[in-house]
């Protein structure tokens, strides 16, 4: 007997560029914020494989652990509100010979019952993978049983709509430099958040010496920190090829994306021995 299964992954696109790819998927951008009297956008997917391949769109709800997980839900909460209802995608379901694309229009149509806030669900992209009914091929041995496991992946994109008056700030806190058994050092750090929005950016460690100039030795891009926490811990292994991290401190800067106009969010030095 042999049984086919379907493993999902789900992929979630990280902005450390406009445009993210799994499989033979590449989607950009990859993170909607509607705001202002923003009301429509579109993205654009693109089969990157050999094969034609369909894909399903729906919305899915996350929330954000300390850790950056993301899990799983279906109730809304007082600290995370759904978007999906606020919003019409079409079409549902695109299918994509090799090498073809096909723009997909989100529409926000925003309601009375609308709290000033944040809402946010995920946008999933899931590849559809052809497959033959059970049963249809029966091994030589009845007692002997084969499974196929057929990876199915799917791309998820966070889609946020910012309502009447938000306002957030951040806070670098728990700054500690440790060092692994290779001589390699981390740095590890906690960003807080206050406010009803989120907020994203970067997180960039500068080496200030006490002669010379600032030597960037870390950083995390596309950071960020959902309304479901008030906190998120983070972990950067250090660059040391250009330098030697002895004396002066460390800045550590969280700002807005580099595609972005500068804004520094939050900014906290670190003294070395």
């Amino acid at each position: 007997m042999k049984k086919n299964l379907s493993l999902s992954v789900i992929l979630f696109a990280a902005a450390i560029s406009n445009a993210f790819s799994q499989g033979d998927l590449l989607v950009s951008p990859v993170r909607i914020v509607f705001e202002g009297s923003k009301q429509k956008e579109e993205i654009s997917l693109v089969n990157i494989g050999n094969d034609t391949v369909v894909y399903n769109v729906s919305f899915l709800q996350y929330n954000m652990t300390e850790d950056g997980i993301f899990q799983m839900i279906s109730n809304q909460t007082e600290d995370q509100m759904f978007a999906d209802k606020y919003l019409r995608v079409f079409p549902r379901q695109i299918k994509l010979a090799p090498r073809e694309s096909q723009v997909v229009r989100i529409q926000l149509r925003r309601s009375s019952d609308m709290v000033a806030g944040e809402y946010r669900s995920h946008l999933y992209f899931r590849a559809e993978k052809e497959s033959k009914p059970l049963g249809a091929e029966v091994a030589k041995d009845q007692k002997l049983m084969s499974v196929q496991i057929t990876p199915v992946f799917g791309i998820s994109i966070p889609v946020i709509i910012r309502n009447g008056d938000v306002k957030v700030t951040s806070e670098i806190n728990n700054l500690k430099l440790e060092t692994s058994q290779g001589q390699a050092k981390t740095l590890n750090l906690s960003i807080n958040r206050t406010g009803n929005m989120s907020v994203y950016g970067d997180i960039v460690v500068d080496y200030i010496p006490f002669k010379g100039k600032p030597v960037e030795v870390g950083s995390m891009r596309g950071v960020a920190i959902y309304t479901s926490v008030n906190k998120r811990n983070f972990s950067l292994k250090l660059d040391e090829n250009n330098v030697k991290l002895s004396g002066g401190r460390l800045r550590v800067r969280f700002t807005s994306p580099k595609d972005v106009p500068y804004q520094s969010f939050a900014e906290k030095d670190l003294s070395l021995n």
